[in-house]
């Protein structure tokens, strides 16, 4: 419930704080004012509204155009930069703008999650909106840890959108964390690259996009994209830093493209990104402001202003799969030949019941990849599904997007029937307007058969998961399936970026769990048995610090068997969380962060090729005493990435913790409430 407006108390993240200077209150009752009355605007040029903790302020200039400007702590974030849309027969949204009516409002309200990174989501901020001669509205919103803008039309019948202005002119040349694609149709998974925007030259840039700047960092995102295309950002002068949006025209033709015609590449478009209801809202266009590197790598920004939920919930359950594409089927010590066949599958459902794990996915291979219905020699899926079920696993399928598509209600009545957890969707590579339709029907077409949905070869979340939370994860980055094939490998140093960046944005389906390791300069690919770059503990510390819903243990049942207390540590890790603390965090380099799932803790830590020693208090615990199991890098992890070792001792909230982060290195701790 969205509480009344209020006067003289003022709330930062989920404490109250008093308000107390004569400047803040006078702001308050102003605000509280206008929660009560629309203002009617004649002639006014300039408007202002603060984040409710009143550091972040955004300035509003009418002139010739819509212009906004946004500081922090009276520093110069974002210079006056314009923003509009225009229609294909002319029309102009935000350019001579007349304004019709003002009106503000404070909104102090919980969100609980269906699952998320904490139960309980937070949703303050201060919201200005400007009713504008021809049929539409531009909403400005300022929170505690960022702002955000869309358009709303009201206009009769379909519009089509020629093209959308959206420019971001920054104060001062900014360091970047940027994922730089070649072009619109891109698998999403590039490495995130230190660039500087006068060093970005014609690079396309995809979303999310975050300066490094030594006082505030700045992460561009979108939220709330439906029946509209994805939004890119490109410089736009040599001379400034200025970043303009570039979006997706719409398909007019495709042809089968590579990864035996996986993909369907987009060979000529429209003029224009999109067709659409001429009544609607369009995409947020968001930016969060951080002053230090924990609180960027601490945010819902994109979940709460996503469209709230469509379908009913209570059917999904987020939990860990047992894969079987990474580690190619290969099992060890069975008298079986392994491979794409009912013995394996039987290898794998078995030993999913034995540890907890509620699915095993059935990845390419188990049907025609080009039709759904026709299975493969060696597979009985009713049967598997049969022997899953007398064991307490259900199983997911992968499939080929546009198979799917074409098969969409032929294949998900069949799979109804079958009584299949979910579908793996595999190869969209785009998010023009079709593309982002495809994602959220897909989404409605499987809730309505209560099917769970994993998104690989697909655009970064846009809180459709909030919207549709049976779209319970996203690949959308450079995740450990590129181990298997990429020479270079991904190391810790990327693994840490993700955190900072492409985690903004929503669950990350990355595949963590490889228990083969290497040392920096070790690496080498195999695809039957492949590998990861990095210690064993900073392997596990993936299962804590990386948001996933729905997480696969990349590796082969065989490997995990090994090392009991590796296993009974990923059977009991969770995959969802009621609660989450970043306790050390510094972009590129070092995160460590603490989640709570019912009366336990989590603790993830995870740092690049550097060693580091690092330490924290455990002030977060409530009162008691807590049993902490700690997998930490063995001594000779340097020199052997699979060293590791656990440990054991009993903890309170006073206890200090000292880890030493071996070179590519990590540590979790477990820590269970002693009754």
């Amino acid at each position: 419930m969205i509480s009344n407006c209020f006067v003289g108390v003022k709330r930062k993240g989920g404490n109250i704080q008093k308000v107390d200077t004569f400047h803040q209150l006078r702001n308050i009752i102003v605000g509280f004012a206008f929660c009560l009355f629309p203002v009617i605007v004649s002639g006014q040029t300039e408007h202002r509204i603060q984040s409710p903790d009143g550091q972040i302020q955004l300035n509003v200039k009418m002139t010739d155009r819509v212009y906004y400007q946004v500081q922090r702590n009276n520093q110069l974030i974002l210079e006056y930069s314009p923003l509009s849309m225009t229609l294909s027969n002319g029309i102009q949204l935000g350019k001579a703008p007349r304004v019709l009516k003002k009106s503000e409002r404070f909104v102090d309200q919980t969100i609980k999650t269906v699952w998320g990174i904490r139960s309980e989501v937070v949703d303050l901020y201060n919201e200005l909106t400007f009713q504008m001669k021809g049929d539409y509205s531009i909403v400005f919103r300022a929170y505690n840890d960022g702002v955000a803008y869309r358009f709303i039309t009201k206009i009769k019948g379909d519009i089509t959108i020629a093209e959308e202005e959206v420019i971001y002119r920054f104060a001062e040349d900014q360091p970047l964390l940027a994922h730089i694609v070649e072009n619109f149709q891109t698998s999403f998974e590039e490495l995130f690259q230190r660039k500087t925007i006068q060093s970005l030259d014609s690079a396309l840039v995809s979303l999310p996009l975050v300066t490094n700047g030594s006082k505030y960092k700045v992460a561009i995102m979108e939220s709330d994209l439906y029946d509209y295309p994805g939004m890119y950002l490109k410089r736009q002068s040599r001379i400034e830093q200025i970043l303009v949006g570039i979006f997706p025209k719409v398909a007019k033709a495709t042809v089968p493209g590579p990864r035996a015609h996986f993909k369907q590449v987009v060979v000529e478009r429209e003029n224009y990104v999109a067709r659409t209801q001429g009544n609607r809202s369009f995409p947020w266009r968001v930016m969060i402001i951080s002053e230090d590197d924990k609180e960027l790598a601490d945010n819902d920004l994109v979940f709460k202003l996503a469209r709230p939920s469509k379908i009913d919930t209570g059917w999904i359950k987020p939990g860990k799969v047992a894969w079987d594409w990474w580690n190619d089927w290969n099992l060890q010590g069975v008298d079986f030949e392994s491979g794409i066949n009912n013995k394996t599958y039987e290898h794998y459902i078995d030993f999913a019941s034995k540890n907890n794990i509620p699915y095993v996915i059935l990845d390419r291979g188990w049907s025609d990849d080009f039709d759904l219905m026709i299975p493969k020699n060696g597979i009985d899926v009713p049967y598997l599904i049969n022997y899953a079920k007398q064991r307490g696993v259900k199983l997911i399928l992968w499939c080929v997007w546009h198979t799917l598509d074409r098969q969409l209600d032929q294949a998900l009545d069949l799979f109804q029937e079958w009584n299949i957890a979910g579908i793996k969707v595999d190869f969209i590579d785009r998010d023009d307007q079709f593309a982002i339709d495809y994602y959220e029907r897909i989404a409605e077409a499987a809730a309505k058969r209560k099917l769970l949905v994993d998104f690989h070869g697909c655009s970064k979340p846009t809180g459709l998961h909030r919207t549709y939370p049976n779209v319970i994860n996203y690949e959308g980055v450079r995740g450990n399936e590129w181990n298997k094939f990429y020479e270079k490998g991904i190391g810790p140093d990327h693994a840490v970026d993700i955190v900072f960046s492409r985690m903004l944005v929503g669950p990350m389906d990355y595949t963590p769990g490889a228990m083969r390791n290497s040392i920096q300069g070790d690496f080498h690919t195999n695809y039957t048995n492949p590998m990861s770059q990095g210690t064993r503990a900073h392997e596990l510390a993936k299962f804590v610090v990386y948001y996933a819903p729905l997480q696969m243990l990349c590796d082969a049942p065989t490997q995990y068997t090994k090392y009991p207390d590796i296993l009974s540590f990923l059977a009991d890790v969770p995959t969802t969380w009621d609660e989450t603390k970043v306790l050390d965090a510094k972009v590129g380099e070092t995160v460590s962060i603490a989640r709570k799932k019912a009366d336990d803790w989590y603790i993830g830590a995870m740092t690049n090729w550097q060693e580091r020693k690092i330490e924290f208090t455990l002030d977060f615990l409530e009162e008691g005493s807590y049993e902490m199991t700690l997998f930490m890098d063995g001594v000779n992890a340097n020199k052997n990435a699979e060293d590791y070792k656990v440990s054991k001792r009993t903890v309170t909230k006073s206890t200090k913790i000292n880890l030493e982060l071996k070179k590519g290195g990590g540590a979790v701790l477990v820590l269970k409430k002693n009754p």
